[in-house]
């Protein structure tokens, strides 16, 4: 039987006569690396927005884990494990990466009350962040405040973040977003390179990443599944072609 940590059970999102989000069921498994695609308008962002409670259901219920969510805020589903990152980065202008994610790891120890204590006196928080600015390559902008980093450096840092949260589903809202091409790969390799235990949903229109991160995909059109399958699978889909690219032509994979 399929370990599924994260489940989307007949979710129903209504804006007045305006269906938004039609009877999606959804499985993330764990351990998994699923990309949740569509054209403009599909329904993503919607959907991604009830899974973090963002948004409440019009029907359905959200299951992290065996347990239903569906009644719970977006901060407490965070604490649950189930983490967010944002299309825009949610960041703090003025401090470095290095206070960010010591305040993000205080704030998950319950400490965060401390944090403005000199980072010298919490050996724990000092060494996590520290290797956390090591896996995302960020050991050299430690210092330098997030509003004067190159917008590539922003988004791995977002990323971290969340990794700083311990997740047990990590979603990730289109994190390329933005980033200059020159930018791309080492976020393309970090993203690659996230722990196994950690279930990334990711949301995402560059194919390139896409098809390089995802071994299980999702199509969404109009609010509803169109599809799923492994990449193979989904880049064959002639449905998928047509709503993509045209009659006839195959997704880029």
């Amino acid at each position: 039987m399929k370990d599924v940590v994260l489940a989307a059970e007949g979710l129903v999102k209504q804006f007045g006569g305006i269906t938004a989000t039609g009877n999606v069921t959804l499985g993330i498994e764990r351990g998994a690396r699923h990309a949740l695609i569509g054209p403009n308008g599909a329904g993503k962002t919607t959907l991604v927005n009830l899974l973090t409670g963002v948004l409440d259901p019009t029907k359905g219920r959200i299951v992290l884990e065996g347990k239903d969510i569906t009644g719970l805020s977006p901060h407490e589903r965070v604490k649950r494990g189930l983490v967010r990152t944002f299309q825009i980065n949610q960041l703090f202008p003025s401090m470095t990466p290095l206070e960010t994610l010591a305040l993000v790891i205080a704030q998950r120890a319950g400490d965060g009350a401390s944090f403005w204590r000199p980072l010298g006196r919490s050996e724990q928080v000092a060494r996590e962040a520290d290797r956390l600015l090591e896996q995302f390559h960020l050991e050299a902008v430690a210092d330098v405040p997030t509003e004067r980093l190159p917008y590539g450096k922003r988004r791995l840092l977002e990323i971290a973040m969340g990794l700083a949260c311990r997740p047990r589903v990590l979603l990730l809202d289109e994190p390329v977003a933005g980033v200059p091409a020159g930018e791309r790969e080492e976020i393309l390799r970090t993203v690659a390179s996230l722990p196994d235990d950690v279930s990334v949903l990711l949301i995402e229109h560059d194919m390139d990443l896409v098809f390089s991160f995802a071994r299980s995909m999702t199509v969404l059109v109009n609010g509803c599944v169109l599809t799923e399958g492994t990449p193979d699978e989904i880049a064959r889909d002639p449905r998928v072609a047509e709503v993509y690219l045209g009659h006839g032509q195959e997704v880029p994979a």
